[in-house]
């Protein structure tokens, strides 16, 4: 078998980067190495706001630019719903906070995407006297859905190995990667957390953070936007609703703990007065980076060799702008942004 490419992990990193190519006629094939957990436990959440600090998200305009045609696409493409467009809500806590709210909006980075109006609560089954700000322009992506429906298209045209890669088995020539019968002029590796086992990438400054969310149902909460208070609350259908998320730098596992569940519970039993049940835990490993920028780039000694990854928390906005840097980069000789650019940490 001959390809352009081989592409080792179909998260949104894998996913994002196979569109490109796709969209360019180039050939792949691509490996499910099985360490894509923190992608199909995501919340999907795409927003351009830090809502913490009530501050721009990096290359928010460029990104949403970049995802939303690519959801869209994959929609018509694979015959599912992906994007839900969906409203954020902020929940004040005081009017200082209203305060900041009003004086970020006035901000050029953040004025499209920071409603100037105060939304009052009128459910009773929230704990809001001070009310919301609304963040535009926001959504969720069902990340479950596009990778079970992405393999399973993979699977139909034959370009997806259901198998761990083998870092032993690859041949590294002259012009070309030869891994078993593939060969390929280039090997791409979106592993997720998966990288750290990576022998030709595993000095990447790769901060593992896991995650946790909780699935509930409360059939008398009602609302129909994403609320952040704490946790985000996001709605999916027949009153269930994704709580989430935790995070942990200690534990690299992908085991649901109690202590996270209690955490979980605690906030949103601070946010909610109605009743719940929890329905689902899951966990994964987000491959965060130090700096909060993703990791893209060559290998320095294996000029055939990339890798894309750190997507961190917003990897549904960010895959698909690092993906067409990437490959630009390969293929069209353009520069990375410093930014992305795994030189940045002068690795070897």
């Amino acid at each position: 078998m001959q390809v352009d490419y081989i592409v080792v992990g179909i998260g949104l990193a894998g996913i994002s980067f196979c569109e490109q190519l796709k969209a360019n006629n180039k050939t792949f094939a691509i490996f499910d190495n099985k360490s894509q957990q923190s992608s199909v436990v995501a919340g999907g959440l795409y927003n351009p706001v830090v809502l913490k600090r009530f501050t721009s998200v990096w290359k928010s305009k460029e990104q949403l630019q970049k995802a939303l045609p690519m959801y869209a696409n994959l929609e018509n493409e694979l015959n599912v719903k992906l994007d839900y467009k969906i409203p954020v809500y902020r929940k004040f806590a005081s009017l200082e906070e209203q305060n900041d709210w009003f004086a970020a909006s006035d901000k050029p980075k953040l004025s499209e995407y920071l409603s100037t109006s105060i939304i009052k609560n009128e459910n009773n089954a929230i704990e809001a006297p001070f009310g919301f700000g609304e963040v535009l322009q926001t959504g969720r992506i069902d990340v479950k859905c596009l990778i079970e429906s992405y393999k399973k298209q993979l699977l139909k045209d034959k370009l997806l190995f259901n198998e761990v890669l083998n870092y032993d088995a690859i041949e590294v020539l002259k012009n070309r990667i030869q891994y078993k019968d593939i060969k390929a002029k280039y090997i791409v590796f979106a592993e997720g957390f998966g990288v750290t086992q990576n022998p030709f990438f595993n000095d990447l400054p790769l901060v593992p953070t896991k995650g946790e969310l909780l699935t509930i149902h409360a059939p008398d909460l009602k609302i129909n936007f994403v609320l952040k208070a704490g946790v985000f609350l996001i709605p999916l259908k027949d009153d269930l609703y994704i709580v989430g998320a935790t995070y942990e730098w200690g534990d690299t596992t992908n085991k649901t703990t109690d202590k996270a569940k209690e955490e979980l519970l605690s906030k949103l039993e601070r946010l909610i007065k109605c009743p719940f049940k929890v329905v689902n835990h899951v966990a994964g490993v987000r491959p965060t980076v130090k700096d909060r920028r993703p990791l893209v780039g060559q290998h320095a000694t294996h000029k055939s060799m990339y890798v894309l990854n750190g997507l961190g928390t917003r990897g549904v906005m960010i895959g698909p702008y690092v993906a067409q840097q990437l490959y630009n980069f390969i293929e069209r000789d353009t520069s990375l942004e410093t930014d992305i650019d795994i030189k940045r940490f002068n690795l070897r």
